[in-house]
C-alpha cells in the first residue's frame, strides 16, 4: 500500500521560516504533501492562515507547534504538538510565557557576538524577523551569512551559535512537564522533534525519552530533514522499544536553507505505526 506523504514539521515567517503560512501550504501542496502540520516555534499565530489555505487546496491539515523545552544540564530539546485545539487557553498562555524571554536572550547573544567582532547583530537579526517577539538564533544566523562570516545557516550554527560556541547563550524554556501538559490538555499528541540533533549521551537520551513517555508523550520523529541513515535506524529502534508512534517531518524553514524540501523525505519503516493514524 502506498505510504501517505505527510510532513508534520515545518516553519513559516511567524517564527523563523522564510515563507508566509499560506505560501508554505501552497509549496507543500505543489510537492505532493497530503497531510501537513505547521509547527512554528512556541507560536500558533500562523495556524488560521495555513488552515484556510489548506482547505482551499483540499490539503489535509493538522494544527502544530514546536515547543522549546529545557532538559537536564543546560540542554534544550523540542517537543512537537500535533492535532490540538488551538483555542485552548492554557496552551496559548504557556506559549506566550515561553516567547517572553526571547528578546532578552537575543540581546545577550548580540553582546556575546560583539565580543568576537560581529557588531550590530541584534539590529541585523531584526531585519530577518517577522515577529520581533520570536527573534531566534536562525535570524542571527542569516545576518552572519549576510556578513559572509559563514557560507550558510548551518555553518553559522556549527561555528558561532551552537552550545560551546561564541554566540551561544543558555536560556530557561518550558519544562517537559508543562509542555506535555499544554499539548495533552488541548487534546493533542506530543512528539519528540529531531532527536538526532541533541547532544545527549545515550543514558541522557534514554532518561529524556523515559520521562517523556511517563508524562504522556507518544511519538518520536524517526524521519527528519536533519537525520541521516544511522539516525533513522536508531530512532526507529527507539520507537519499537518504547512503543512510540513514528513521525515524519522535514523541519523545512525555506528554499535553499533546509536539509530537505517539504514532502521529500523517504517513507517510514513499514513496521512502525505512523503518528498520523491518531490524527482526526
Amino acid at each position: 500500500m502506498r505510504a501517505l506523504n505527510a510532513d508534520l514539521h515545518c516553519h513559516s515567517t511567524v517564527s523563523d521560516g522564510l515563507l508566509a503560512p499560506a505560501e508554505l501550504v501552497r509549496r507543500a501542496h505543489g510537492n505532493g504533501v497530503e497531510l501537513l502540520a505547521l509547527t512554528d516555534h512556541d507560536e500558533i499565530g500562523g495556524l488560521d492562515e495555513a488552515a484556510a489555505a489548506a482547505q482551499q487546496l483540499g490539503l489535509r491539515f493538522a494544527s502544530g507547534v514546536e515547543i522549546s523545552v529545557s532538559w537536564g544540564d543546560d540542554q534544550t530539546v523540542h517537543i512537537v504538538g500535533l492535532g490540538f485545539d488551538r483555542n485552548f487557553v492554557p496552551l496559548i498562555e504557556g506559549l506566550a510565557h515561553v516567547r517572553g524571554g526571547r528578546d532578552a536572550r537575543a540581546h545577550r547573544i548580540a553582546a556575546e557576538l560583539d565580543k568576537v567582532g560581529i557588531h550590530g547583530a541584534y539590529e541585523g537579526a531584526l531585519k530577518y524577523v517577522g515577529n520581533p517577539a520570536l527573534i531566534s538564533r536562525s535570524h542571527f544566523a542569516r545576518y552572519i551569512v549576510e556578513l559572509r562570516h559563514a557560507k550558510d545557516v548551518k555553518g553559522v550554527f556549527d561555528w558561532w551559535l551552537a552550545k560551546g560556541k561564541p554566540g551561544y547563550v543558555a536560556h530557561p524554556w518550558a519544562s517537559l512537564e508543562d509542555a506535555l501538559g499544554w499539548i495533552s490538555g488541548a487534546g493533542g499528541i506530543a512528539v519528540v522533534a529531531h532527536p538526532g540533533r541533541y547532544r545527549l549521551s545515550r543514558a541522557e537520551m534514554e532518561g529524556m525519552l523515559g520521562a517523556f513517555k511517563d508524562l504522556g508523550g507518544i511519538g518520536i520523529e524517526v524521519l527528519s530533514g536533519s537525520h541521516n541513515e544511522d539516525h533513522v535506524r536508531d530512532y526507529a529502534n527507539m520507537a519499537r522499544r518504547y512503543g512510540f508512534l513514528a513521525s515524519r517531518g522535514s523541519d523545512f524553514h525555506g528554499p535553499g536553507e533546509s536539509w530537505v524540501d517539504l514532502g521529500r523525505l523517504p517513507d517510514l519503516p513499514e513496521d512502525l505505526t505512523p503518528v498520523w493514524t491518531r490524527l482526526a
